[in-house]
């Protein structure tokens, strides 16, 4: 049976797949970085002022934004417990950080083990701990979101990760949190969970990212671009390459979960949250080149209606315009990305992908379908 447990000191071993984050305290790192040979270090004070400690609950925790979320959290004093099903180290050292930091977090970081699905499980293990904030990081459904919400009910605030995926394809841009949404969206049970807390009256906030980037990213976002880079391959991009997207730093992200904690003016509101400037998908290949210090790439651009690539992706971004303003939480919040794109870039490539550590290997079948092609403007 699953129960609440602590972390010791040196549990677990230092693992390279965690080789990708940065010191969170801002302090240097015992390891300097070089990039374009001058010496780099991470940036990111990483603390942010919450207003009295909580007992917080974090859904998942362990792959990408829980990992920085839940060492703010700990940094500030609250007491975290990670709600995950035990298939991932719930700590490991992370590059940069002290053996006297990651001692204080694994020592004082939680784990509740079960499965989200087993709804009596978690009503009966919530009901028993009584948390005050949860933040739900992989929640997809709303579903999975009621026990949770059933099971606390002297619960101060439910801080949910959405998507601003969710927005209905539009011609005026940016998408702001007014916009239409898209009930038919794959995004669509984060709709749907916005609107169970809104019916429950529970103090909830939502945050609406766009394409997250940055150390430890399970999605193929940078990665797919710095494998490329990496091999001195062509970069094949859809259509005329001059499609606008938005990328956010993950740590930023991590940034505004806890500036929205306590926050009065974030009860019952929803914020977009990404990086300050949009960019097209050849301007993203080349800031990615230039992150880690490649040369110019090669672009090649295709018509994706001219091939059948199956059930395979040739493109890790949708082949259209999509960004968001991030001004409400500017105004409302005062939160500022810290984060330009091309130094999160090379954040994310030095702390990681350049480290050699990366989530998926790298694939080119779909790229050597397009290249042997002969009708390619090339770039």
């Amino acid at each position: 049976m699953a129960r609440l447990i602590t972390l010791q000191q040196n549990q677990l071993p230092f693992s390279p797949l965690a080789s990708s984050l940065s010191d969170f305290s801002g302090t240097r790192l015992h390891t300097q970085l070089q990039l374009k040979k001058k010496t780099w270090q991470p940036k990111g004070s990483f603390y942010v002022s919450a207003s009295s400690t909580k007992k917080i609950l974090i859904m998942g925790g362990t792959r990408f934004i829980g990992v920085f979320l839940s060492r703010l959290l700990v940094k500030e004093g609250h007491q975290v417990t990670l709600f995950t099903r035990g298939k991932a180290p719930i700590s490991q050292q992370l590059p940069g950080e002290s053996d006297t930091d990651y001692a204080d977090y694994s020592s004082k970081i939680l784990h509740l083990k079960g499965d989200r699905q087993d709804f009596e499980f978690v009503k009966s293990s919530l009901s028993a701990e009584g948390f005050d904030v949860v933040y739900d990081i992989n929640g997809r459904e709303a579903v999975e979101v009621e026990p949770i919400v059933e099971a606390l009910p002297n619960l101060e605030q439910y801080i949910y990760c959405s998507s601003a995926g969710v927005y209905l394809k539009s011609d005026l841009l940016p998408h702001t949190e007014t916009d239409a949404v898209d009930p038919k969206s794959r995004h669509k049970g984060k709709l749907e969970t916005e609107s169970l807390l809104q019916s429950k009256g529970v103090n909830w906030t939502s945050i609406r990212p766009v394409y997250i980037y940055g150390p430890l990213n399970y999605n193929p976002v940078e990665e797919w671009f710095f494998h490329r880079l990496k091999a001195g391959r062509p970069i094949p991009i859809p259509s005329s390459g001059i499609q606008i997207t938005q990328l956010g730093h993950v740590k930023d992200l991590a940034r505004v979960f806890v500036q929205v904690l306590g926050n009065e003016k974030a009860s019952k509101e929803i914020f977009n949250i990404s990086g300050d400037k949009y960019v097209t998908f050849d301007g993203l290949a080349r800031a990615c080149a230039k992150a880690g210090g490649f040369p110019e790439p090669e672009l090649i651009h295709y018509n994706p209606k001219d091939f059948d690539f199956g059930k395979k992706k040739s493109f890790p971004f949708r082949d259209q315009h999509f960004f968001a303003s991030i001004e409400k939480a500017k105004s409302v919040l005062g939160w500022e990305p810290e984060f330009g794109l091309v130094e999160g870039l090379a954040d994310s490539y030095n702390l990681d992908f350049g480290r050699g550590t990366f989530r998926k290997a790298a694939d080119f079948e779909t790229d050597d379908i397009i290249l042997g092609k002969k009708s390619l403007i090339s770039v």
